[in-house]
């Protein structure tokens, strides 16, 4: 009885944090754009996607969706190879960088970008600056990493004696790669597609600072036909449109994952091999991964750095400085100092629900129960909670700004109480610690937990003894993901925090815009504060990573 109610209250939880502050403020919100004076009314489709705009903007997400996710795959998998299947010195250090700027915050990559290709920055001569190439390649930047690890995660564990027999067979070493290596690596290279295409179908800061309107997607429509126009109407078909292509990224990812994750689990008790050290027919993929991190990864912070420290009187910590103002004009109501401080403040408390939230929902699933209806609700629960990944942040947000005034009839109306920012970022962040833990539960073998009951351990002793020594250093990682997502989450974080509570990245958002040099050099200097703070929690996570990762 204690172990079904237990088990009870683990699923219980989870679902109705996300049926609170998911799906009711996401369908509230939906449903304000389809019914009128009481009444269904779905004209807003056929009205909606009549306008050749519309068709446009649709046209744009999925061409740079598509071209994201294939230059990410051609640059990801060679990585994927070098930093998982080889060995070299400094290695480790290469993984942790790789990992950063898939957490950096979306405003400190544009801004980044934005530096690098304007007209007065290192290449602005190529003409880039506010064009779709800009934003594809910022979005190739965020999920190079994505690719790399997912990848790489499974490469590790692969059996190489495939590929040894098929090179004593007389195969070339591309062809033994073509017709054995791809093809064991299938289910991680599909996740991983799906996974890219789902982000850069749903990017939002990104796409708003380096291409504004003129680029605009599903995602930026979102919030300008919220915001600009409070037109719920169309911004309720869009959702819907958006809702069916990440539901379709979703499926395959899921349906790929369970086939990652049978594949490690089948490998890691098997492997019998050590990590290749680099060798001389190594040298394209090595090349190719070094000007990768140089070039694409490592020179847009570095520019970031140095421009930061240039100030209209010349060259020093000038912008640094200003930080502790509110900007040229009193453009801040808060200085960024006091912005860094709530934004540590409310990633904190959102990594301590994600992570419960996420680790319950990580507990069961990881379960297999025999029986097949049990099984499909447990891969509907996998599903389930994956989509905050791709439902847009500004209908969560604006959402939030509906519905929870005084939920469940509380006397307390969340939108004053300054919970509403670390709950909305706890939404976005509890998909990447189930991702991250639920591969290693997965992984445990079903027969210790077995064993260990037989012996008469209660259930709870059978989690400290048996999942949890194997599970702890993955919750390391889950921390530092669930952390520095957090702290750079933006879109619905613009919508609920109030002035005198603005975080990091809105607070860099607004001074982007404000006119002046002052606010613009004070905008690069707190991206640099910000990025530092967001890669200093993936380094020390980095560091508590275990051998088996999961899929970021």
């Amino acid at each position: 009885m204690l172990r079904r109610t237990s088990w009870a209250l683990a699923v219980a939880v989870p679902v109705a944090f996300l049926g609170i502050f998911f799906v009711w403020p996401v369908g509230a919100l939906v449903g304000r754009g389809f019914w009128a004076d009481g009444t269904l009314d779905l004209g807003g489709f056929a009205d909606v996607f009549s306008q050749p705009r519309t068709w446009r903007i649709v046209g744009l997400t999925l061409a740079q969706a598509t071209l994201g996710t294939v230059v990410s795959l051609l640059l990801g998998i060679p990585g994927a190879y070098v930093l998982y299947r080889c060995t070299f010195r400094g290695q480790a250090a290469v993984r942790a960088f790789v990992t950063v700027p898939f957490v950096l915050p979306t405003v400190v990559v544009g801004v980044a970008f934005r530096a690098l290709l304007a007209e007065s920055g290192p290449l602005g001569s190529l003409g880039l600056d506010g064009t779709f190439t800009a934003i594809v390649i910022a979005l190739v930047f965020f999920n190079y990493s994505v690719v790399v690890r997912t990848v790489g995660g499974l490469w590790e564990h692969l059996d190489p004696r495939a590929e040894q027999a098929a090179r004593a067979l007389g195969a070339s070493p591309s062809r033994a790669f073509w017709t054995v290596t791809l093809p064991a690596l299938g289910p991680a290279v599909a996740s991983a597609a799906a996974v890219v295409f789902l982000f850069c179908a749903t990017a939002f800061g990104v796409v708003l600072v380096l291409g504004g309107q003129r680029y605009g997607t599903i995602e930026t429509e979102i919030w300008m036909q919220t915001v600009q126009f409070l037109d719920l109407r169309t911004a309720a078909v869009l959702s819907v449109a958006q809702l069916v292509v990440v539901s379709a990224a979703l499926a395959v990812a899921s349906r790929a994952r369970s086939r990652r994750e049978t594949a490690l689990a089948l490998t890691a008790a098997t492997r019998s091999t050590h990590p290749l050290r680099l060798r001389s027919a190594d040298a394209l993929p090595a090349a190719l991964t070094a000007v990768v991190v140089l070039v694409l990864l490592a020179w847009p912070i570095a520019n970031l750095v140095l421009r930061s420290l240039r100030t209209p009187d010349g060259w020093g910590l000038g912008n640094y400085a200003a930080l502790g103002t509110t900007g040229g004009r009193n453009a801040l109501t808060v200085t960024v100092w006091e912005a860094a401080a709530t934004s540590l403040r409310t990633a904190a408390w959102a990594t301590v629900v994600a992570l419960v939230v996420g680790g319950l929902v990580a507990l069961v699933v990881s379960r297999r129960p025999r029986d097949p209806a049990a099984r499909r609700a447990v891969s509907v629960m996998d599903s389930v909670f994956m989509l905050p990944l791709g439902v847009s942040a500004v209908t969560v947000g604006f959402g939030f700004l509906i519905t929870l005034d005084r939920p469940l009839g509380l006397s307390v109306d969340l939108r004053t109480s300054g919970l509403l920012v670390p709950i909305a970022q706890a939404v976005v962040a509890t998909p990447l610690v189930v991702r991250t833990v639920l591969p290693v539960l997965r992984a445990i073998d079903p027969r210790q937990r077995e064993v260990a009951a037989t012996l008469g351990a209660p259930p709870g002793r059978v989690l400290a003894t048996v999942d949890w020594p194997i599970v702890a250093r993955s919750l390391g990682l889950a921390i530092g993901f669930a952390f520095a997502v957090s702290l750079g989450e933006f879109g619905a974080t613009s919508f609920l925090a109030r002035p005198d509570g603005a975080t990091l990245p809105v607070v860099i958002f607004r001074l982007i815009g404000r006119p002046g040099a002052e606010n613009y050099g004070m905008a690069l200097a707190a991206s640099v504060v910000l990025a530092l703070l967001t890669a200093t929690v993936m380094l020390l996570a980095e560091r508590l990573r275990g051998d088996r990762t999961g899929e970021f």
